[in-house]
């Protein structure tokens, strides 16, 4: 594979032989560095011996030096030492010297403070710097501000010191093929960064062992084998600890090790296996069990409690920073979709059988995916306008009044067992039946056509009876262990104190099976829907099924059996037994046939937790599996069944997702008045509006609409000056802003915040003018400068506002914009009297298309560019456009849509098709209601 050497400004020789930094623009960077990977992969088969190509965001290509991962470089005679290594290395040694120098009464006490802090330092404080490098490039911004890496020969370094000692330590750990001086100041902010956090880390590592081996303890009734047994399990623990971390760290290298891709990007083909096919996130899952292992070696339980609190916060770490930088590096949407003539034409066709449905008879039968909105499953999904959420609740609500006024004897016990048996019968033969008659007769379907009615209302049917099955299985099994559990008044037994440990974790890795298995199959495939329409073309295996081909048969039933641990009840455990046999009947009778019939030979055989089982076994025992899962049924067998809809109560995820403490980096709030405005008079101050003047004399504008100010001040203005964004209503004082600009606000100078973020919108800044210019009889020059607000800056809902000019980053109001309204126009419904429907239509149309395009910031990507264009992907992962339209629809057009309807429309005809036969509807109710 050659690459192309013609990109203007880029010198492949120079970047080669030279290692020389190349600039290119973000986009032929990533182009380039993708090939010039593919080619050192294709050309080289030893992996130690190729170069790596990186690329800094703003598309500066270079070559990636070699580095090695943190316990090697610390510990191996072989790799070079620098003094910051020599420090680390003292650092812990002192760990380790206290643990002999420190009383008995306070080691375990002192260690366990010391892990503490390094486990926040680490979780919140590294988290902390992630986010905001992820979010704002703020690390950049910081070494850029500080000029750490500038070369103190340009004499624009303040502390050329530090950049010597920095050159030193940096280029020890690096001798072969790193050089400070060229080397892009994104990649020298992450080698800084690492050494960051190899003190975090390593300290935090050798804490939590201290503290472990400092709690170890032994019972004097525990006998020898049992004793055995737990050093066995906890060593193995440990020891399968160690290869997750090796096997994850040689899948992904130093660069994503140490979260290089907040920094820098590596375009390349990387094979996620090994214990990447086993677990998701590995490192922070499955590679957490060795904090166990040492629980089991400890033998003490506040090393349980540490261990379980540790792997708490990384994965809440996980969820709040490397999921979404995960989710917005590698997941970005790709560009709008264009329809074509035969797609514009289906759409055509789609609004029209859409008015038919409304005002006509129902189309009776289709076999296309019903319109995912209106979902049923979910607590954000309930509404009790619906018959099925309503009876949901109701029979929620009697089991519930029924669990707690009645008495926990044996007579009620059995009662309650055998009411969950009941319904678990039901939901796994009843609507196994039901389902298997489905597919193989269309039963269900052919019941409903019958009577005249759609293919769509048959399935809307089908999820409330499911649904309504599935929420009494589980909420009757939970009433049920309610009235067996007894709380323990002596936590002394292991069992006991185990027990409802290992249940609570048994519990919250069904919720999480069942979230990662909704997540994967949507609303269409939880609720088997390829029963019922057409299946997708392809068979896909992502999220949880890319380890699992049958998640709830290995994972999803294991809250069952925590409540039977938690109980410590032989009819709970009986009743868990039940559940997971009916469940993998049901698979094995009623999901496999069906799967098989629709995909054949695409379903896969082994998961990616059988192939990396397989691996670890010697080449004669690989087939072992294979042999043992053709000859038995049950559990095994379904190791190869396909992923399908599965079972299993619905819940949020199991940690809040906390980005919103970080909603609103860019507030200026750490103090409101500036003590010294000696100097600065606010007549030499002003804002003004680019817009034109109604005939009423004020400024309006049209909703989403950009917003471009002009500023003037004085030539000694402070340079974090900054204008925001405000509803008059919520300022009462002229002089100091009381509330929060909720990130709508600009600063008038570039790079005075550390956040990048704030800058967007920033057109121009201290544009000198001359005061021979000036009307106002001041002869002064001054500087002007103009901004404009956009997008997330502008306010998303009617009224009247105006902009705030601010002094030195505080909250001082030198300067007040004259009032402007934002507003929507009401749609003259007056239309429709004379026009015929075609035309009342096209008149809807016409209004909806600039409406829908200024809510989606009239980006390209995103935004429509005729009424039957589509919207961009972005509006379906990105909910804040569909509640954009919700809001203008509702205030052009009096009708209150759901965003989802907004986001499954995709087009603004089929949107406006909607609203023209909402209007019709409603309109044929008021005259028959007069």
């Amino acid at each position: 594979m050659a690459v192309n050497h013609e990109k203007e400004g880029f010198d492949i020789d120079d970047l080669r032989v030279k290692a020389t930094p190349q600039k290119l623009s973000p986009e032929d960077a990533k182009e380039v560095v993708q090939k010039l990977n593919d080619e050192e992969a294709s050309l080289i088969r030893d992996e130690s011996k190729r170069r790596t190509y990186g690329r800094t965001p703003n598309g500066t290509v270079f070559i990636v030096p070699s580095t090695h991962d943190m316990v090697s470089q610390l510990l191996s005679p072989s790799q070079p030492k620098n003094g910051g290594d020599l420090f680390l290395l003292a650092f812990l040694g002192l760990h380790i010297l206290s643990l002999f120098l420190l009383p008995d009464r306070y080691r375990a006490t002192v260690f366990l403070v010391v892990f503490f802090v390094w486990r926040l330092a680490y979780n919140v404080g590294i988290g902390y710097l992630l986010y905001v490098q992820s979010n704002y490039r703020r690390l950049d911004a910081w070494a850029r501000k500080y000029k750490l890496f500038v070369n103190p020969r340009t004499g624009d370094n303040p502390r050329p010191f530090l950049y010597q000692i920095l050159k030193r330590e940096l280029e020890t750990k690096i001798p072969a093929d790193y050089k400070f001086e060229i080397a892009p100041l994104e990649y020298n902010t992450w080698l800084l960064f690492r050494r960051v956090c190899d003190l975090v880390l390593m300290s935090d590592f050798v804490s939590y062992c201290l503290f472990a081996i400092t709690n170890i303890t032994s019972n004097p009734d525990e006998t020898f084998a049992f004793a055995l047994l737990r050093w066995t399990v906890g060593l193995s623990l440990v020891i399968f600890n160690y290869y997750v971390k090796m096997d994850a760290h040689r899948v992904v290298k130093d660069y994503a090790w140490y979260w290089g891709d907040f920094f820098y990007y590596i375009d390349q083909k990387l094979i996620f296996d090994g214990v990447y096919e086993m677990a998701p996130d590995p490192m922070y899952t499955i590679g957490y069990v060795g904090f166990y292992g040492f629980a089991c070696i400890a033998n003490h339980r506040n090393v349980l409690f540490i261990s379980i609190f540790a792997h708490i916060m990384q994965l809440i770490f996980l969820k709040v920073v490397e999921s979404p930088h995960m989710d917005k590096t590698y997941n970005t949407p790709p560009p709008s979709r264009r329809r074509s003539t035969d797609e514009s034409s289906e759409a055509n066709g789609h609004a029209n059988e859409s008015a038919t449905s409304i005002n006509g008879g129902p189309t009776l039968a289709t076999t296309k995916r019903p319109s995912p909105v209106h979902n049923i499953f979910g607590f954000n999904n309930i509404d009790l306008f619906r018959v099925a959420d309503s009876a949901v609740l109701l029979l929620q609500i009697l089991t519930f009044i029924i669990t707690v006024s009645t008495p926990s004897t044996k007579v009620w016990q059995a009662l309650f067992v055998i009411q969950a048996a009941l319904w678990r019968l039901w939901y796994s033969i009843g609507m196994g039946f039901i389902l298997r008659q489905q597919s193989t007769r269309k039963l269900w379907t052919r019941h409903f056509m019958k009577y005249g009615e759609s293919t769509e209302e048959a399935w809307r049917q089908w999820k409330g009876q499911y649904h309504l099955a599935m929420t009494m299985t589980y909420a009757t099994f939970i009433a049920a262990a309610w009235k067996m559990y007894r709380f323990p008044t002596d936590w002394s037994p292991d069992y006991v104190f185990v027990g409802h440990i290992l249940g609570i974790a048994l519990i919250s890795l069904q919720i999480w099976t069942s979230v990662s298995i909704y997540e994967s199959l949507g609303e269409f495939g939880w609720f088997f829907g390829d029963f019922f329409f057409d299946p997708v073309r392809k068979l896909t295996y992502d999220g949880i099924y890319r380890f699992f081909n049958n998640p709830e048969g290995v994972i999803g039933l294991a809250g069952v059996w925590g409540a039977a641990l938690i109980t410590w009840r032989l009819p709970i455990a009986l009743l868990a037994a039940l559940s997971h046999g009916l469940a993998l009947g049901f698979q094995h009778f009623v999901e496999r046939p069906h799967m098989h019939k629709l995909y054949g030979g695409d379903l896969r055989k082994d998961s990616g937790v059988m192939k990396a089982l397989k691996r670890t076994l010697p080449a004669s025992l690989q087939t072992f599996p294979d042999r043992m899962i053709d000859g038995t049924t049950g559990f095994m067998e379904d190791f190869a069944e396909l992923a399908s809809p599965k079972i299993a109560a619905g819940v949020q995820t199991l940690v809040k997702d906390s980005t919103a403490l970080f909603k609103y980096p860019a507030r200026i709030s750490i103090t409101r008045l500036e003590p010294d405005l000696a100097g600065f008079d606010p007549k030499d101050y002003s804002l003004e509006i680019e817009g034109e003047v109604s005939t009423t004399g004020s400024l309006v504008f049209a909703y989403g609409s950009n917003l471009k100010v002009r500023w003037t001040a004085p030539l000694n203005h402070n340079k974090r000056d900054w204008v925001g964004l405000y509803m008059i209503a919520d300022n009462p004082s002229r002089d100091v802003t009381r509330v929060a600009s909720h990130g709508r606000w600009i600063p008038t100078n570039k790079d005075q915040y550390d956040s990048p973020a704030v800058n967007m919108g920033r057109l121009s800044s201290d544009v000198r003018i001359s005061g021979k210019t000036r009307l106002d009889g001041e002869t002064k020059d001054y500087f002007s400068g103009e901004m404009e607000f956009t997008g997330n800056k502008l306010m998303w809902w009617t009224g009247v506002f105006e902009f705030r000019y601010h002094h030195n980053g505080k909250h001082n109001v030198m300067a007040i914009s004259r009032p402007f309204e934002i507003r929507i126009e009401r749609f003259d419904e007056s239309i429709s009297k004379d026009a015929s429907e075609e035309e009342f239509l096209r008149a809807v149309e016409h209004a909806l298309l600039p409406l829908v395009q200024n809510c989606f910031d009239r980006d390209p990507n995103v935004a429509p560019g005729t009424t039957n264009g589509a919207y961009g992907e972005l509006v379906e992962r990105n909910g804040k456009y569909a509640k954009r339209v919700v809001y203008a629809v509702r205030q052009m057009f009096g009708l209150d849509l759901a965003p989802e309807v907004v986001q499954a429309d995709g087009t603004v005809k089929k949107l406006a098709w909607r609203i023209c036969n909402a209007k019709k509807v409603l309109v044929s109710l008021q005259s028959s209601g007069e």
